[in-house]
């Protein structure tokens, strides 16, 4: 039997009135978080932070964008280049904490080799399922892979129109 199908027992009344929101992509994903607050960065999470996967520029980029917030010191460059409609590479350069240069690179590694409008459906829960959870504590900042992937994507579509109607 599954965790969330226990019924749980607390003392704390507000527990009856959180939802999980991120509960209905799990189940539609097929995966689970850990249930509890996570206060500290797994294994996979390390492991994307200390070894983070397709750094890089790509100097002939399709698309590129540049997010973040550079007063807290989170900020994100992605490339991207495409090649029979599909992302055939992405690099990306980000300064940041450890979460965040983890799920820049969970994003680029979910993103590699999907067409554009598989990528344009991955969001932050894809992210933070694939690597099993990010501290609680860790906020939006961390999650600028996805906002950075989607205007790599724009930034593509909008070179892409301009060539066709340059062509025409």
């Amino acid at each position: 039997m599954r965790q969330r199908d226990i019924k749980r027992r607390s003392d704390d009344w507000k527990d009856l009135y959180r939802k999980n929101r991120y509960e209905d992509e799990e189940l539609q994903l097929g995966m689970e978080l850990p249930h509890g607050p996570v206060l500290f960065y797994n294994e996979l999470v390390a492991d994307h932070s200390t070894n983070p996967r397709n750094v890089g520029r790509i100097t002939d980029a399709d698309g590129s964008a540049h997010v973040g917030d550079p007063s807290c010191g989170d900020e994100m460059q992605l490339w991207i280049k495409i090649n029979g409609g599909r992302i055939a590479d992405i690099k990306f350069q980000s300064s940041g904490c450890a979460g965040a240069v983890a799920t820049s690179s969970m994003t680029t590694v979910l993103a590699k080799g999907k067409t554009i409008s598989e990528a344009k459906r991955i969001t932050d829960t894809h992210v933070i399922l694939a690597l099993k959870g990010i501290p609680s504590r860790d906020g939006k900042c961390v999650l600028s892979g996805t906002t950075a992937l989607l205007e790599a994507i724009k930034d593509y579509e909008r070179k892409n129109a301009a060539d066709k109607n340059s062509a025409s």
